[in-house]
């Protein structure tokens, strides 16, 4: 049934929407820096990105949830790995890459969100009449903690806090009770400034990510030259963009180009989008994220079990929390935490993990008519 099926319902609108958002970042990245290779890089990883996509929807997704503990024990085992000096790649004090030779570097943390939601699923996936839990609750929170810890010691406070948000929608989607629910967010809120201060104190948030911080809480003193940079030179460049991006259509005067915007193809792709095609242009790439989240939720509804639901429903939070801090971060709302914006920032393991994602909706997709 299946093989007569899987053409004719295979998710075509969702597939092409992505591929035009990572053609459209990959416009952008060759607009933020046409000397390099990025976007040649890039384009490899989409055709590498696709080709797992296509792998993952023709598959049954519940086979692969069986598998859900050997992915993840893998997704650990790479994530200690890159610990290993020698093996691991420094890059502005993070320990976070492996070289892949002429395609760049690969990042663990990006892919280990998988088989983090493979494992949830299988774990919250069963069919329930009755709330969760405690017991539940801390198995989900161990789940995370692993790669989160790990994460944390590579230093890339950013990237362990993207994963917060797959254990946060499946856990409000496998019947947890409110009052824990806005417990939780009163705790946040309560805990955040005190969890700073304690930071602060013991040293674990380090000078520089204080100061960024406190970049956006008192932006009139912020040193411009200084911490303060990423953010007031984004800031400037998405304002250079006007409504319907700057009359420089050569680029050679863009910020990227003259390198006062730091890393544009990746952090800060965001800005260049808005520097070139302006207000309109940056609204209509918000718009084609608002299309592919609603679609993907759209197909979580129509899931043929709590499991598919799940899956697609984490990464529908992982999506949008993303998209959320890497715009935050660009317009000066947020700290630079170095949060890329996917499909659209330069990078393998984003656009290759994104795909991937991708592939297990559709999957789900293809499978709601079988048994």
């Amino acid at each position: 049934m299946l093989d007569r099926r899987r053409l004719r319902d295979f998710d075509w609108f969702l597939a092409l929407l992505a591929v035009m958002i990572a053609v459209f970042g990959t416009w952008q990245i060759h607009n933020a820096v046409p000397g390099q290779g990025y976007w040649q890089k890039q384009l490899i990883g989409i055709g590498i990105g696709l080709t797992a996509m296509f792998a993952v929807a023709f598959t049954d997704y519940r086979r692969l949830v069986q598998l859900a503990p050997i992915f993840y024990l893998l997704g650990m085992v790479l994530l200690i790995i890159v610990l290993i000096p020698g093996i691991g790649l420094k890059i502005n004090g993070q320990r976070a890459w492996i070289s892949l030779g002429g395609l760049g570097q690969f990042q663990p943390s990006e892919f280990v969100k998988i088989p983090t939601v493979l494992l949830l699923a299988n774990y919250f996936g069963k069919e329930r009449r009755v709330a969760l839990g405690w017991k539940e609750i801390f198995v989900g929170i161990a789940i995370l903690a692993l790669p989160v810890g790990l994460i944390l010691m590579e230093g890339d406070a950013g990237q362990a806090m993207t994963y917060f948000p797959l254990l946060a929608v499946v856990l409000f989607l496998s019947a947890i009770r409110m009052w824990i629910v806005i417990a939780g967010l009163a705790l946040c809120l309560i805990g955040a400034p005190l969890a700073y201060q304690v930071g602060v104190a013991t040293g674990t948030i380090k000078g520089y990510q204080q100061e960024r911080i406190n970049v956006i809480l008192d932006p009139e003193n912020a040193d411009p030259r200084g911490y303060g940079y990423h953010t007031v030179q984004s800031i400037l460049t998405v304002g250079k963009g006007g409504l319907l991006g700057s009359d420089d259509t050569s680029g050679k005067y863009s910020q990227s180009t003259l390198k006062f915007l730091p890393e544009p193809q990746t952090d800060f792709i965001y800005a260049v989008t808005a520097e070139n095609t302006g207000f309109v242009g940056a609204g209509l790439l918000l718009l084609a994220y608002a299309l592919l989240l609603s679609k993907l939720i759209y197909d979580a509804r129509r899931a043929p079990d709590r499991t598919g639901m799940l899956i697609i429903m984490a990464f529908v939070g992982g999506f949008t929390f993303s998209i959320f801090i890497n715009v935050g971060m660009v317009l000066g709302m947020l700290p630079v935490i170095g949060v890329p914006l996917p499909l659209v920032s330069a990078g393998l393991s984003s656009v290759l993990a994104t795909f991937i994602a991708i592939g297990f909706a559709v999957s789900v997709q293809l499978r709601r008519f079988v048994n």
